[in-house]
């Protein structure tokens, strides 16, 4: 098993949503971390079919079984942006272009939520080669061609830590809430996606998922999520 320690001033987990208020998820999701760790492993997770106006994700991507845990919570935070509006079509909001006189003219004002503070352990359990790779790529050593720097749902939201912990501090882990489950609402409970299909978002998997009420050393098995499933 391998543990990494994230920390970040800002991060932002996106759910797919339109309109002027744009949510994030309360923590980090299962699929930003998986997307994290291969970035980190040098494993490039997308490619162009040639086809489709999206890239799609490769379909032999190492599975691999993740937790989280929340040293301390983050806080969600919110702010007022313009967003530019990429038009479908050529004439899509043509009609305003004359009076931008050169500017964007396809752009609305929206709130959108980001977290703070975030302070958080992402754990491994995939047998070694993975784990290997990604050991290598903290320390600079890429198996393949990479690019970018990592970054949490926004690419302005860049990491201030991350490295490999031999010893964890005790934690909140996030664990799953069965389909059918009669317990009642648990505190901070949130919406984390799993998987993401880019060209069938019917495919895109998530669960309702809820941290621990005292922070503990052992991660519990309900934490524990296979990806791709």
């Amino acid at each position: 098993m391998l543990c990494l320690y994230v920390q970040a001033p800002f991060g932002v987990f996106r759910t797919f949503t339109t309109g002027s208020f744009r949510p994030t998820a309360g923590f980090i999701t299962l699929s930003a971390a998986y997307s994290l760790v291969l970035n980190i492993a040098g494993i490039e997770s997308r490619f162009d079919d040639g086809k489709t106006a999206m890239t799609l994700m490769q379909s032999d991507l190492p599975r691999v079984k993740i937790a989280l845990g929340a040293l301390c919570f983050p806080e969600v935070q919110s702010l007022y942006q313009q967003a530019h509006n990429y038009p479908i079509g050529r004439e899509a909001g043509a009609q305003y272009e004359p009076l931008a006189k050169g500017n964007k003219y396809n752009i609305t004002p929206v709130r959108r939520e980001f977290l703070s503070n975030i302070r958080a352990y992402i754990c491994l359990d995939s047998g070694t080669e993975l784990e290997q790779k990604v050991r290598e790529g903290l320390a600079g050593r890429y198996n393949a061609t990479r690019y970018g720097l990592p970054f949490l749902g926004d690419n302005n939201f860049v990491i201030d830590v991350l490295r490999e912990v031999a010893e964890r501090r005790v934690a909140y882990w996030y664990e799953r809430i069965p389909e059918h489950d009669d317990h009642g609402p648990r505190l901070r409970t949130t919406r984390l996606t799993i998987s993401i299909d880019r060209q069938n978002m019917a495919k895109t998997t998530s669960a309702l998922f809820f941290p621990q009420l005292e922070p503990t050393l052992a991660i519990p098995e309900s934490a524990w999520v296979t990806i791709p499933a």
